[in-house]
């Protein structure tokens, strides 16, 4: 009996049709880059303060002294969320008396933002935190609080006119991105099923147009709840045709491939999106045409249906074998390779799903303490990567110097980090290379507080770091889960680890939240719990080298645990690739 790699091997590894395969599959990913953290700057918070009508009676005097000073950064500026009652200003405006001089402005009354507010123009034009609605500001000359960027005219009039994500509203800007995270969340649940009864293509295809539509369709949100209800559903599709593409990927591609797609081909290719974020934030400064712009590209995917086949091995699955074998005959044709007479033929063929298994379960990853430890340790694991690659990627913003600039240094940062992963799968211990990973992004984010206020390159260069290390450790976690789990629980023990992951990102809007109460805390709080994660990657088993296990009792124990010595086998790399389920189950 012949297994499937056996059968193609004629095809051979890296012809015409498998290299159409790599770049056309790694290219569909780039929307993804972009449209993940495009919140960046579609909810983008400028500089803001109250707005004072025009019909106040008050003199240029009072009304320039109206906003109240807060100590922000070190220094003072103009209170965001409060200013000095409007009613006793106008007395004192009416009486001739002078701020300041005349009357003590630190013992007057304040009040909310009852007519709404300014916007500063110098980054953005408008994002979803300062949307209009019923009326729009002619744009600016380039001053700091130009009028037409008011939220709304009258005390009652800014539910009705914006959205004004700040102050008592500030919470609904991370809400938002959480709730993308909510969708990549339930896609998670959803993609693998879909894609196994479905079919590999028809789910990326779907998917990307469910991406693509509802991206689109938000930009014509009237409120912030449509916005993010269409968030979420954005979030579904992302995820959904990326597991879709990654799975396709690793059962078309052959041995020698698949490991280079899975590592290098869809990771780049995410960065190189992530790249394109900045560029056309950076001259479309309007949140509605930028969410236009970079929805457009998802068209550009639509001619892909003719050129990308679907899975082989998903169609022999489903006894399509006729279907399967004219795929094969077109992909042996593209390479010039002349096929034989029968490849497929279903006798010989090894059909795994007509033996009797033994079923297993969620509750399998619980059964013994060994498996247990390393289940929780996982999650732990991956929640915790996920909030430091989330986290410091949201938090581009708010660093020293443009935020341009910044969004996209943080995005080329990823591209060697992933090539850096590559290399230390290939040739060094698992086990030491994420926690040489994750030391550095900790360490350094914890030095970041040490740096002078007047350094702010090196403030900058501490984040890329942080962000070189955990995105290294982000790319090496994958693979190191799924050689940790045997076979007969591989799926469902990456799967767990996933939605740990999940979660994390889930949170990390909010870790960047923090920042608005003390500009430390996010790096304190992130970089001490990816130093913890370091401290316990330590503590899991060493995969490198040895044969990946097939039932819960050849698992590598725990270190800590009671220890046996494992196995003299060693697996080199041809094994590595032998072995597509890892793969299949590291989807991002």
């Amino acid at each position: 009996m012949r297994d499937y790699e056996e059968v193609t091997a004629f095809l051979g590894e890296w012809g015409r049709f498998q290299r159409l395969v790599f770049f056309l599959l790694s290219a569909s990913i780039v929307p993804n880059g972009f449209n993940g953290l495009s919140i960046v700057f579609l909810a983008g918070t400028p500089e803001h303060r109250c707005a004072v009508p025009r019909g106040a009676n008050l003199s240029g005097e009072w009304r320039n002294a109206s906003i109240p000073l807060e100590l922000r950064g070190g220094r003072e500026a103009p209170s965001r969320c409060r200013r000095y009652r409007l009613a006793a200003l106008a007395n004192f405006s009416a009486l001739g008396l002078r701020p300041g001089s005349d009357v003590e402005l630190g013992s007057l009354e304040q009040e909310p933002c009852l007519d709404g507010w300014e916007y500063s123009r110098d980054v953005y034009r408008s994002t979803i935190v300062t949307e209009v609605r019923g009326r729009r500001g002619r744009g600016g000359s380039g001053s700091l609080w130009p009028r037409e960027a008011r939220a709304g005219s009258a005390g009652r009039a800014k539910e009705r006119f914006g959205w004004n994500l700040v102050c008592d509203n500030d919470w609904k800007g991370p809400l938002s991105t959480s709730l993308f995270f909510v969708g990549v969340l339930l896609g998670s649940f959803v993609s693998g099923q879909l894609s196994d009864k479905f079919g590999r293509k028809n789910v990326l295809f779907a998917t990307l147009a469910m991406q693509t539509g509802f991206s689109f369709i938000q930009v014509f949100s009237t409120s912030w709840e449509m916005f993010s209800v269409f968030f979420v559903l954005v979030g579904m599709g992302q995820i959904s045709n990326y597991v879709a593409a990654f799975v396709l990927g690793t059962e078309i591609l052959g041995k020698s491939i698949r490991v280079l797609f899975c590592t290098l081909g869809v990771c780049i290719f995410y960065a190189f999106g992530y790249m394109l974020l900045p560029l056309f934030a950076y001259f479309i400064r309007d949140w509605r045409m930028l969410l236009l712009a970079l929805t457009l590209p998802g068209l550009l995917c639509i001619p892909l249906w003719w050129v990308i086949p679907e899975s082989p091995r998903w169609l022999i699955s489903q006894g399509r074998f006729q279907e399967a074998e004219d795929i094969i005959r077109k992909a042996a044709k593209t390479n010039g390779i002349t096929a034989p007479d029968v490849i497929l033929d279903p006798s010989e063929l090894q059909d795994l799903n007509s033996q009797k298994q033994q079923t297993y379960t969620i509750l399998d990853l619980m059964k013994t303490r060994n498996i247990l430890t390393i289940t929780i340790m996982s999650v732990i694991l991956w929640m915790i990567i996920s909030v430091g690659y989330f986290g410091l990627s949201l938090d581009t913003p708010n660093l020293h110097g443009d935020v341009y600039v910044n969004c996209f240094l943080s995005a080329v940062i990823e591209v060697p980090a992933y090539v850096i992963s590559w290399l230390l799968l290939r040739n060094l211990p698992r086990r030491y290379s994420m926690a040489a990973a994750l030391f550095l992004g900790g360490c350094v984010l914890l030095f970041i507080q040490l740096v002078p206020s007047h350094i702010r390159a090196l403030s900058i260069l501490l984040v890329m770091l942080g962000k070189f290390g955990i995105t290294s450790a982000f790319s090496m976690v994958y693979v190191y889960t799924a050689e940790l789990y045997p076979t007969v629980v591989r799926n469902m023990g990456v799967g767990a680890s996933s939605m740990a992951s999940r979660l994390g990102s889930i949170l990390s809007p909010y870790f960047v939240y923090l920042g608005a109460y003390d500009r430390f805390l996010p790096y304190i709080l992130m970089g001490s719990l990816t130093v913890l994660s370091g401290i316990l990657t330590l503590f899991l088993p060493e995969s490198y080298g040895m044969p990946l296990p097939d039932t819960i009792e050849q698992m590598l124990l725990v270190k800590g645990l009671e220890y046996r010595p494992a196995s003299s086998s060693t697996r080199d790399s041809k094994e590595e690739e032998e072995n597509p389920e890892i793969f299949k189950s590291t989807a991002l």
